[in-house]
């Protein structure tokens, strides 16, 4: 297949690429600067779609960024970064003459709302309650299709676990100092999905033709905390892991509302993911965390 990928040159996109090719596709990505094999988003939107026969949006400025200050410039960024790029991408789509047979997008959990108790797959309610759950509320509408000439998969993403990026990057020096520990209370779920996976549900969405609608692109361990995430991060690591980073001081780098994205979790499983026959390469947090820090 011909796939075209949104964000392509980021984390996930890399590693999406990588596979795919793998695969035998060819991939084109859709980036910020011209560069081989890739074409950028001024290009889309003045030439159109090139010929394809899958699209993936993957685009989209990091929330967590802790450089960044938590305001309204920052929060205009973040919005725009996704739905600009969505908008875009689909409007492209829409007016192909040969539009593709496939459309996918990555969202995120976000979407539930945070809780102790709840557990949640794909058909769950969502999406209203704060600036994250209302923003993949708006996401996934501005990826919606007229019609049905193409399958259209949007892929609801956990926290992405992989080498080189994502949150590991930011977590492994304090945990290989001894310095790393749980997250506020440490009781909040922590849905996570080791990235080979999340390139593996992309493209088996991409490749299976009955594969349409909500996925949810999280770990089948769904029961996980953030306290045994910690516990787990330290033993792959061989270092203690018990020193809390407390909430105030999360709240104090990231700011109130995107410090909920740290402090709380939901429990979120990939009913669908799994009916749909997705048979995931890390389902366990230790197998996981051992491949990325090995």
């Amino acid at each position: 297949m011909r796939v075209l990928v949104g964000g392509g040159t980021g984390f996930i996109g890399t590693a999406l690429t990588q596979l795919l090719k793998a695969r035998g596709h060819e991939v084109t990505s859709i980036s910020r600067k011209p560069g081989p094999g890739r074409i950028t988003w001024d290009e889309l939107t003045t030439s159109g779609l090139p010929r394809c026969d899958a699209a993936v949006n993957l685009a989209g400025e990091n929330i967590l960024n802790p450089l960044r200050r938590w305001n309204a410039a920052f929060q205009k960024e973040v919005l725009s970064s996704r739905l600009e790029t969505t908008q875009t991408l689909a409007g492209a789509i829409a007016k192909a003459p040969e539009p593709p047979q496939a459309w996918v997008l990555v969202t995120g959990v976000a979407y539930y709302q945070p809780s102790l108790t709840a557990e949640y797959d794909e058909d769950s309610p969502g999406g209203d309650f704060d600036f994250f759950s209302n923003l993949v509320t708006k996401w996934e509408a501005a990826a919606r299709l007229p019609g049905d000439s193409t399958r259209q998969v949007v892929v609801r993403s956990g926290v992405v676990l992989g080498r080189g990026g994502g949150a590991i990057g930011h977590m492994l020096l304090p945990f290989r100092l001894g310095l790393g520990g749980p997250i506020g209370s440490g009781h909040q779920f922590f849905p996570w999905i080791h990235i080979r996976d999340l390139a593996g549900i992309l493209a088996h969405a991409l490749e299976t033709s009955h594969v349409q609608g909500i996925l949810n692109g999280v770990a089948p361990a769904s029961s996980t905390t953030n306290a045994e995430f910690a516990r787990a991060l330290g033993a792959a690591l061989g270092r203690p892991a018990f020193i809390p980073l407390p909430s105030a001081v999360v709240q104090a780098i990231f700011g109130q509302e995107r410090a909920v994205m740290l402090l709380e979790g939901q429990k979120v499983v990939p009913r669908r993911t799994l009916a749909a026959g997705y048979q995931y390469s890390f389902p366990e947090l230790g197998a996981a965390l051992k491949e990325i820090i090995a």
